[in-house]
């Protein structure tokens, strides 16, 4: 009765430490999803500037527009279309650059997906290894008490002899 005792003390320590071992996991699942939170938070920030900077470049090209038909008229206006130019160009680049991140910050939030899933499937494995673990100990426990009746009945028929 006092190895039955000891065996469900060790069953539930066992228990315990795969409850452990569950919870850090879903914290880190949990970390994950707020990362992935944070990051799609991003994406909508940087989508949102990238709208204003598009915004901003359609005003621009538009001012360019008016500028070089103002050009014609005068040599002072022709240097500031080539001022308008540029900072079309400037903004331009700066959109490209805000595209990439944008990209970047894209595949950052696969991985982080792909990152989720690979622990979603640890956590899988390892319910299936502690559920492994779990039948080779009931196994091993009736084996146990076989040779023990076993070598109980040696014992007792060495007494009688």
């Amino acid at each position: 009765m006092e190895k039955i005792r000891e065996k469900l003390s060790n069953l539930k320590l066992e228990a315990e430490s795969w409850q452990e071992k569950y919870e850090e996991l879903k914290e880190q699942y949990k970390q994950l999803e707020q990362d992935n939170v944070e990051k799609e938070n991003q994406i909508k920030s940087l989508t949102t500037k990238n709208q204003q900077l598009e915004e901003e470049v359609e005003k621009l090209e538009t001012s360019l527009a008016d500028s070089k038909q103002m050009a014609e008229d005068s040599h002072h206006l022709r240097s500031n279309n080539e001022n308008f130019t540029k900072k079309n160009q400037q903004l331009e680049e700066e959109l490209e650059e805000s595209d990439a991140k944008l990209k970047e910050t894209t595949e950052k939030l696969r991985e982080t997906d792909l990152k989720a899933e690979q622990l979603e499937r640890k956590v899988v494995a390892l319910e299936e290894e502690r559920d492994e673990w779990e039948k080779k100990h009931e196994e091993l426990s009736v084996k146990y008490d076989a040779v023990k009746k076993e070598l109980d009945d040696i014992a007792a028929s060495l007494e009688n002899l």
